[in-house]
């Protein structure tokens, strides 16, 4: 049996390595040197630091400035006098597999303040750095030559990191500020043991396959263009077909679940901004624009923002009539386009764009029916994730530093949330601070079949936005009353949705929602008029076809078929049209056989009925 190495200790949460843990006299659970998440923080930050080594040792001028984990792998920012490109990457990884022979000791100390700012005072990056440390004594870990500032985890002897690879380079400014230097970012990853690696490196290469902007092109999903402005998707007649459906399939079951369809405006001004919150808040999220509302003579400039966000409309329309107790809880839900300001350099296909489509609904009640409510809303979810084959794992997000409202009406928010979830049975984490500044929320995180994890829909109580827009409805005892609010979006957004499906599925989209369901090859022009009918046939049912009938070979014909994913594929030849058949190739379910076409169509339906929201 092997013997398990221990690297640290986790004390209330807290991960010592065991240096830190010598020196400080503390002791907890003991942290093996194994692809656990509290061994993974250690091994990844150490070799962050082998990282830095073996670039210091290659340019001795380089200047670093923070290496810390990221979820995956880490990174390291610096700065050389030499740009760096992939071939130098390499060059840097094959220098920190020779370090691994010196079996260096990592070795923790400490030096005052004032000591650390006299020894790195020609060094601008190291001096960045201490400006985010208040502490007066700063650790130090020293490897060999090589030694920097650093809070740790570290392994004890660098001979541990042997499962490691180097995964690209990239630019990034100091401190994230684009006002600041650009510094040169390496981007890396390890493990404990080499299987994991191996396997973390297939699932890489596989997401390089799947990657949804190289699907979308493929299939003709969806494009972008610069001449219009960056993140703005155009969906072209395959995305927006594919889009249409999944709409339609989502609207059919908020109706079922008793939600009323509503639409607010795009352009709200900006003093409904400033009473929600989002002026200051979420401000510099969001597009302005003034308009001039007066004339000639009396000038009247008016603040409007554009939304990032569909609650505002919703509690006007809320507002635009009286409400009872016997009207609650009242449900609306809008498929509301909403813009929101990112960075040119976070644009990532449809996963981060500038303009986007949320599945929203807001819910009123009274505070008793809060937990209903999100239960309701928890099997709504689990229905559509499971008809998608998403795995989904619950966080309960909670008051960020940046918030609006009292602490008890945020305790009184979060503790909802945590009774529905400990009612229905869910396991759930806790991400503090993670909430939205109006209020506490549950983060839907689902699992794709590469078992990676997205951020997608959110369920929020607020008790807040009620309160500042003076909510009411008149309850049992005919007195004014104030309802609480839910925000509910489950697939969060349609363009990061259709993102992650178009990965979690490789483009082999389910048949329900497939842009085209059947392509139908007529062999000869003498069949063409079948074709035909059945296309039209297949309309009536609400199921997209193609009729491909270029001048090309069968064999051609069905290979483009397939390589659009289309499910399936209808061949009709002189047989077929005598005796009104269709020889059937499913791609999904790797058959072929010759049916009639009633007995096609009663196929299809079973499909398409077997979706159950």
């Amino acid at each position: 049996m092997e013997e398990k190495i221990i690297i640290g200790y986790k004390v209330d949460d807290q991960v010592y390595d065991i240096q830190s843990a010598k020196e400080l006299e503390v002791s907890g659970e003991e942290i093996y040197l194994d692809d656990s998440e509290d061994s993974l923080e250690i091994i990844r930050h150490s070799t962050a630091h082998l990282m830095a080594q073996a670039i210091k040792q290659l340019y001795p001028e380089a200047k670093f400035y923070v290496g810390p984990t990221v979820e995956d792998g880490f990174y390291y920012d610096f700065k050389v006098d030499t740009p760096i490109s992939d071939k130098e990457v390499k060059d840097i990884e094959k220098a920190m597999k020779k370090l691994l022979n010196k079996k260096f000791d990592i070795e923790k100390s400490s030096m005052p303040r004032s000591e650390a700012e006299d020894k790195f005072k020609d060094d601008e990056l190291k001096q960045a750095v201490m400006k985010n440390i208040p502490d007066d004594t700063l650790s130090v870990y020293k490897q060999g030559d090589f030694e920097d500032l650093c809070r740790g985890p570290h392994v004890p002897n660098i001979k541990l990191l042997r499962n490691f690879k180097l995964l690209k380079v990239a630019g990034a400014y100091l401190g994230g500020d684009q006002s600041n230097e650009m510094l040169t970012r390496i981007y890396g990853t390890a493990f404990a043991t080499k299987e994991a690696l191996k396997d973390y490196l297939f699932m890489l290469e596989e997401a390089k396959k799947r990657d949804h902007r190289k699907l979308g092109n493929e299939l003709k999903l969806f494009t972008f263009d610069e001449s219009i402005g960056a993140g703005l998707p155009l969906w072209l007649p395959n995305g927006a077909r594919l889009r249409a459906k999944l709409e339609n399939l989502l609207y059919k079951a908020h109706r079922k679940r008793g939600y009323e369809p509503v639409r607010g405006p795009e352009l709200l001004k900006s003093e409904a901004w400033k009473i929600s919150g989002h002026y200051d808040n979420y401000g510099e999220n969001m597009y302005f624009t003034q308009i001039n509302e007066g004339d000639d003579d009396n000038p009247k400039v008016v603040e409007y923002g554009i939304k990032p966000m569909n609650c505002v409309g919703h509690i006007k329309i809320y507002q635009s009539e009286l409400r009872s107790y016997r009207d609650l809880p009242l449900k609306f839900f809008e498929y509301g386009v909403v813009h929101r300001h990112e960075m040119s350099g976070a644009l990532h296909g449809l996963f981060r764009v500038r303009e986007f489509t949320q599945d929203d609904a807001h819910i009123y009640c009274t505070p008793e029916q809060i937990k209903e409510n999100v239960l309701e809303v928890l099997s709504f979810v689990d229905e559509i994730m499971q008809t998608f084959g998403f795995e989904y794992e619950l966080e309960v997000s909670t008051r960020p530093e940046k918030a609006i409202g009292e602490q008890e009406i945020w305790d009184t928010a979060t503790q909802g949330l945590k009774d529905a979830l400990d009612e229905s049975g869910i396991a759930y984490g806790v991400d503090e601070g993670g909430g939205a500044f109006y209020g506490p929320k549950i983060d839907i995180k689902i699992r794709d079949s590469l078992k990676r994890k997205w951020q997608c829909g959110t369920i929020q109580v607020d008790f807040n936005l009620p309160e500042r827009f003076v909510l009411e409805y008149n309850d049992a005892n005919n007195e004014k009353a104030r309802p609480v609010m839910l925000h509910r979006a489950i697939l969060g957004s349609f363009e990061r949705f259709i993102g992650i499906l178009t990965e979690h599925c490789a483009g082999e989209f389910p048949f329900f929602i497939a842009p085209t369901q059947v392509v139908i090859i007529p062999i000869a022009d003498s069949h063409l008029e079948y074709a035909k009918t059945i296309q039209k046939e297949l309309r009536v049912l609400a199921v997209d076809s193609e009729i491909s009938s270029k001048n090309e070979s069968l064999n051609k014909k069905i290979r483009i078929a397939e390589k659009q994913r289309v499910p399936m594929i209808i061949v009709l030849g002189d047989e077929e049209v005598a005796n009104n058949k269709i020889a059937l190739r499913d791609r999904r379910e790797r058959t072929q056989e010759n049916l009639t076409k009633e007995e096609f169509y009663n196929k299809i339906k079973e499909k398409l009925n077997g979706v159950h929201f």
